[in-house]
């Protein structure tokens, strides 16, 4: 494959550029901002699946979500964003149309089963501490279960660009890529609306119901419990300030890129910047960083683990009682059978 070879998408080239549309310094400032995000995102999901892997006591159900998501993040880490640090420091996408097509089915592969994975941890929520099914224990199936669905979902969304309804096509610009939203063919159109009326409308409606349900709950437990000094009411508040910050950090990880994307799927002769689409492709790849840190690191049993781990065996002090708080939603659950 020659490297001038052209990329139909945006006036790309897989290969160096006789005009390029960032000036090399520009390159190298999308690559180092990328490795900040990309150094830490594989340190701190690599942790949490070998912490896991390493105690028992993490190896429980409830937890298995949470490491789900660490395998999505760091796959979406190791793909998108080592190859993005490279190909920017290099100025140009150096694998090809197969290699461009490989990397965007294995990062929006990755991407959307992390994005399920976040769907998935506020129904496992909702569940344990609303009760819905009664008196039935959150069991090993039902997390399993949930994994599955989560991979399901996002492979049965991603492999339809391999057979002919829509492609994988250079993005922003041009050192990576994902599901071509540049294209006015009614079929590839067709594909990105219901892309992302799946795998992100979705799961975003059930992350906002599901943690709604949950809120419910609490506030009426709080209402009927009686106990000196608030502090139901407190760790209610607590709660709220966790489940605000969750849903805040996945609007700005994913709404930036979901939004772009619809917009120029319904106006494709629109004149987007490649650096403005390219602003949205790294939020969401941010979300490799933020969610372990949101999910994991102030869930108390991983943070037991993983910070020592980290810090090479030293035992940092903890405040208890706000770690506590900060993982209401975590520790409320009931034993599994």
């Amino acid at each position: 494959m020659q490297p001038s070879e052209f990329s139909p998408n945006a006036s790309h080239y897989y290969g160096p550029q006789r005009e390029p549309p960032l000036s090399p310094a520009g390159y190298v400032v999308l690559s180092v901002v990328m490795a900040a995000f990309t150094g830490p995102a594989i340190v701190l999901n690599a942790t949490v699946i070998i912490v896991s892997l390493m105690h028992k006591t993490l190896r429980q159900p409830l937890n298995y979500a949470l490491v789900n998501m660490a395998v999505a993040d760091l796959g979406t880490a190791m793909t998108g964003g080592v190859l993005s640090v490279v190909n920017n420091a290099q100025g140009y996408f150096s694998l090809g149309r197969t290699g461009c097509v490989m990397e965007g089915f294995a990062v929006s592969l990755f991407g959307i089963t992390s994005l399920c994975t976040v769907a998935l941890i506020a129904v496992e929520r909702m569940f344990v501490v609303c009760k819905p099914l009664g008196q039935i224990a959150f069991q090993k199936k039902h997390a399993v279960g949930g994994i599955a669905l989560s991979w399901l979902w996002s492979l049965s969304w991603n492999l339809p660009p391999l057979f002919g309804w829509g492609r994988y096509e250079l993005e922003g610009v041009g050192t990576s890529c994902a599901p071509d939203w540049h294209n006015s063919d009614p079929g590839n159109v067709s594909y990105i609306l219901a892309y992302f009326a799946v795998c992100f409308a979705v799961p975003f409606l059930v992350i906002v119901a599901s943690y709604v349900k949950l809120m419910w709950t609490l506030h009426q437990v709080s209402k009927m419990a009686c106990v000196e000094g608030g502090a139901v009411a407190k760790g209610e508040m607590k709660v709220a300030s966790m489940v605000i910050l969750m849903v805040l950090t996945f609007l700005v990880s994913w709404l930036p890129y979901a939004s772009l994307a619809l917009f120029v799927a319904f106006r494709p002769d629109v004149k987007i910047h490649p650096l403005v689409g390219t602003v949205p492709v790294y939020l969401a790849k941010s979300s490799t960083v933020y969610n372990p840190v949101i999910y994991i690191y102030l869930n108390n049993q991983f943070r037991k683990y993983a910070v020592p781990f980290l810090l090479c065996g030293r035992e940092p002090r903890l405040d208890d009682e706000e770690s506590e708080a900060a993982t209401m939603v975590e520790t409320a659950k009931v034993s599994p059978s």
